[in-house]
């Protein structure tokens, strides 16, 4: 039976449930949808489209140059924290001040979008490296798992209040979010982000750490050279992050393309909102069930296991357009049950099993390394499916060629010795 989870490791989890809420509302649904409809009804929509594309593509690229800087400037004592504080405080305005557009200022729209997802994805940088100062290596998977668990169900609650809000609006009806009632619906994302942050500022503490040196951010740099020439000591690390590429590309392609491919094939945004909360609230027992398995079942097979599934989710995806109607709608919800099963462990899974293949006294920089893979890989996966998809006349043949990303990613992964203990840096 496992072990009650210590305040620390709530604490930590709690983080999950209140940075989800800044994934779902402003990332994935109610904020593309505002931009698109609202606030850059002016612009044509091809052009809009453009604009809200470039600007995450523009945070990850951001976000994947200083990841490794911030992960190695957190592992320096006392650091982690008040790098993570700084972040948090500066998510939580930009978050706020998205209460501030409406209608014609994409521009300002786009810059604060920006400001605030670098700021959530920067302190998930330190958050993730924080799992080997809560949790023992033979804790992590299950503690990993928990957090993604929370994280999807907690997520839920904010946004059918921001769902509420809207429709209590006087344009819901028509189909266009209104201003003031979307506006206040980002307040109450910087609410719960906020609070759900409490607990882990004022209960994890950094255990393993580095010498504070003279000169933090000079040294940062040729710490993070170092981590770089350490990966070769690390074979593991390495071959596994090299894995990770590949296959959470294709992940993360499916999760951020879903509702662009469900317009293409006609889905409404009723549908594709209703298709996002059932992910949501499916994926946590799944999740939740994982946390359990993994205390019996080597994680590296439950990661191929999801691997599987997506590729499965790859193909139905590409047969999808060809189906009679009833069909295709039926299928498309048996699509996102297989994603909620999927996505939940393979993430959590990836994070822990990476935690216990690193030294944990060089966990920020080694996290940051592995954000930075995360971030570059976002970038693949939407391409190929913007190339082929052009090239061939049909954005089903740019789905199907994710199965390459989830191939090569199994490959990998088999080279990865299983469970292998972690090597201490010498210094």
């Amino acid at each position: 039976m496992p072990s009650p989870l210590t305040k620390e490791q709530k604490s930590w989890i709690a983080y999950d449930i209140g940075n989800s809420a800044f994934v779902l509302v402003i990332v994935t649904t109610i904020m593309p949808i505002f931009f698109k409809d609202v606030v850059a009804s002016d612009l044509p929509p091809t052009e809009s489209t453009a604009y809200w594309a470039y600007a995450n593509s523009f945070a990850s690229l951001i976000l994947a140059l200083l990841a490794p800087i911030l992960g190695t400037l957190g592992d320096f004592q006392g650091n982690k924290k008040k790098i993570l504080m700084g972040l948090l405080t500066a998510g939580w305005i930009f978050t706020a001040l998205l209460t501030q557009i409406g209608p014609g200022d994409w521009l300002m729209a786009l810059l604060l979008y920006i400001c605030a997802r670098l700021s959530w994805a920067g302190g998930n940088v330190l958050y993730d490296s924080f799992l080997v100062d809560v949790a023992e290596k033979n804790q992590m998977d299950r503690v990993s798992a928990l957090g993604f668990a929370w994280g999807y169900i907690g997520s839920v609650a904010p946004l059918l209040m921001v769902v509420g809000l809207i429709l209590t609006g006087t344009d819901a009806q028509s189909g266009t979010l209104p201003v003031s009632e979307t506006q206040w619906g980002f307040l109450i994302v910087s609410i719960w982000w906020l609070a759900f942050s409490l607990p882990m500022l004022r209960n994890v503490k950094q255990r393993y750490a580095l010498p504070q040196p003279a000169h933090p951010l000079r040294a940062s740099f040729r710490q993070l050279a170092s981590t770089f020439r350490k990966l070769r000591q690390h074979r593991a690390a390495f071959t596994f992050l090299l894995a990770y590429f590949f296959y959470i590309d294709g992940v993360d392609t499916i999760i951020t393309m879903a509702a662009v491919y469900g317009r293409d094939l006609d889905f409404s945004p009723t549908t594709l909102i209703a298709v996002i909360l059932f992910i949501q609230i499916v994926a946590f027992p799944f999740a939740f069930g994982v946390s359990r398995l993994a205390d019996q079942v080597d994680s590296r097979r439950l990661i191929m296991l999801g691997i599987l599934i997506y590729a499965v989710i790859t193909f139905i995806a590409f047969l999808l357009p060809d189906l009679p109607e009833q069909t295709k709608v039926i299928t498309f919800w048996i699509m996102a049950f297989l994603v909620a099963m999927a996505m939940g462990g393979i993430q959590a899974l990836s994070r822990s099993y990476f935690g216990k293949l690193i030294p944990p006294e060089n966990s920020g920089e080694f996290f940051g390394l592995y954000n930075v893979v995360g971030r570059f890989a976002a970038i693949l996966g939407p391409l190929m499916i913007g190339a082929i998809g052009t090239m061939t006349g049909h954005s089903k043949w740019g789905v199907l060629s994710l199965l390459f990303l989830f191939i090569v990613g199994a490959i990998l992964l088999t080279r990865v010795k299983p469970e292998p203990e972690p090597i201490r840096s010498t210094r």
